[in-house]
């Protein structure tokens, strides 16, 4: 009994994307006279019968009047992106980029790997480093000097256009869905035909947020700061945005800015600007940040993000175009949108980060806010198959994970307006720290002087029960060594006025 007891108190200590229009229609804008035929993969997929994958493929041929249609409705409608006035870092060429890196798994170099000298081996180091996600495009020069590669190239004042660099890639994703969900044609139910547009944006540098310009009153937080003391800088950048079409024409445009991003209907003035019928983008100033407004904007609660109509930039003038299909064997497959053309493809399948691992804290560039744990420089991001390209509306449909700081800071800013104006944030932090301290303490207490009553409680009903159990257990025995004694001890005629077992009293009644 002990041990069990001993087993109970231990527990309560421990208590303390389809079917459809099989060719996807991108096509790369050609600025000619005559239009040559484009066949289109339609790319792999499972046979009914033996659920394996097929050695040819159906194909979808374009006729000159699909074409036409096609090239209009994604230039018609592709974004106009203002980048910021004062924006040192530009969009830059995607090959340009990786020329100047070496692939590393973190800070190791990978010696055995073949050189990186065209966008058509890039997914070779996927054999590198669980699967390609530990593998770091490393700059081979010292990127906190600034180098020039890092600052991209200017778009042409008058057409917007890149002359050396191609710095957009547009993937298109086509499927069928009624009101954003698969559908089953057999039962009859309308399909809609969808066509997600994502329109991808490269700069090889980002930089990070001004922390002098933090939302008040987090800025006393940071009284040594300094105007251009930028933290979460990082090699590599992608931002995109993505144009829904329904039945050939656009309903919504998702704009990317910092983990998150916003979206906007199709014919909402208020929310979307246009330049005729061609969205207008305004990329914030370092962060290259998608917002549909010019003027100040705040992301991750507190910090700035500042954009304006400075430099035009008309991506789609020089880009690579691509299909993805979603639904081939569990997995994506990327298909230039001209086969016969010259876009590459194989780029688009590297799984790792496109710039350095973050740096550690003994290495002399790197420096932490306080407090907040901030990185003057983080790691490169991954590119554009992992950004969500199924998904069922506009905005991504896993969100953001949850981070406790900004869900603190999230929590006071919107205390601030109410409750806490005025009051210095030290006072507020300070405060926290005491209630938090003292909850703690009165939980402690409280179980303190509840834990004995409540194992003598536990005792005591262990013991009513095995008391019970050792009763029942000897009537059992009793009867079954003398069970005619027991019946007649038991049998009313005979007991009288004295009690008869609790076994043979369940019995008789």
């Amino acid at each position: 009994m002990s041990g069990a007891l001993n087993s109970r108190h231990r527990q309560y200590d421990h208590l303390i994307l389809s079917t459809g229009l099989f060719g996807t229609l991108l096509l790369q804008l050609v600025a000619a006279y005559t239009v040559p035929q484009y066949v289109l993969d339609y790319g792999e997929f499972v046979s009914e019968e033996k659920k394996a994958r097929p050695t040819t493929f159906p194909v979808v041929t374009l006729s000159r009047r699909e074409y036409f249609a096609l090239a209009n409705q994604l230039s018609s409608s592709a974004p106009i992106v203002w980048l910021h006035s004062d924006d040192p870092y530009m969009p830059s060429d995607i090959l340009t980029h990786i020329l100047h890196t070496s692939p590393r798994i973190g800070f190791e170099p990978i010696t055995e790997a073949t050189p990186l000298a065209s966008l058509e081996n890039l997914s070779l180091l996927n054999a590198y480093g669980k699967d390609g996600t530990d593998v770091f495009l490393t700059a081979v020069d010292d990127v906190s000097t600034f180098p020039d590669w890092v600052l991209g190239e200017t778009p042409d004042a008058a057409t917007g256009a890149l002359a050396n660099s191609t710095a957009c890639a547009v993937v298109v994703v086509e499927k069928t869905t009624k009101e954003g969900k698969h559908v089953d044609p057999q039962q009859g139910q309308q399909e809609v035909l969808v066509l997600d547009a994502f329109y991808f944006y490269f700069y090889s540098w980002n930089e990070g947020a001004d922390i002098s310009q933090v939302l008040p009153p987090l800025n006393r937080l940071f009284p040594d700061s300094r105007p251009g003391d930028h933290y979460g800088n990082h090699l590599g950048d992608w931002e995109h945005n993505m144009v829904r079409f329904q039945n050939g024409k656009p309903t919504g445009i998702y704009f990317s800015h910092h983990t998150s991003g916003e979206s906007c209907a199709w014919e909402d003035e208020a929310c979307l600007s246009k330049q005729g019928e061609r969205p207008v983008v305004f990329s914030a100033r370092g962060s290259h940040a998608n917002y549909p407004s010019a003027g100040s904007h705040v992301h991750d609660e507190a910090l700035i993000d500042v954009a304006d109509k400075g430099r035009m930039w008309d991506p789609i003038k020089r880009a690579y175009f691509y299909r993805y299909d979603p639904q081939t064997g569990g997995r994506g497959i990327f298909t230039a949108a001209d086969p016969a053309g010259a876009d590459p493809t194989d780029w688009l399948n590297f799984n790792g980060n496109w710039g350095d691992k973050q740096y550690p804290d003994t290495d002399p560039r790197q420096e932490t806010v306080p407090y907040f744990g901030l990185k003057k420089f983080n790691s490169g991001p991954n590119g554009p198959k992992f950004k969500h390209l199924v998904r069922k509306g506009l905005v991504p449909d896993v969100g953001e994970k949850p981070n406790l700081i900004k869900t603190l800071v999230h929590w006071y800013m919107g205390m601030y307006g109410c409750c806490l104006k005025g009051i210095n944030p030290w006072v507020v932090v300070v405060l926290v720290v005491l209630v938090v301290a003292v909850s703690v303490a009165l939980c402690v207490f409280a179980c303190k002087r509840v834990r004995p009553r409540l194992k003598a409680w536990i005792l005591k009903k262990t013991k009513r029960r095995k008391h019970d159990e050792a009763k029942d257990t000897a009537d059992v025995q009793l009867r079954l060594l003398d069970p005619d004694g027991v019946e007649a001890e038991d049998d009313p005629e005979v007991l009288g006025d004295r009690p008869m077992s609790k076994a043979y009293a369940a019995d008789y009644e």
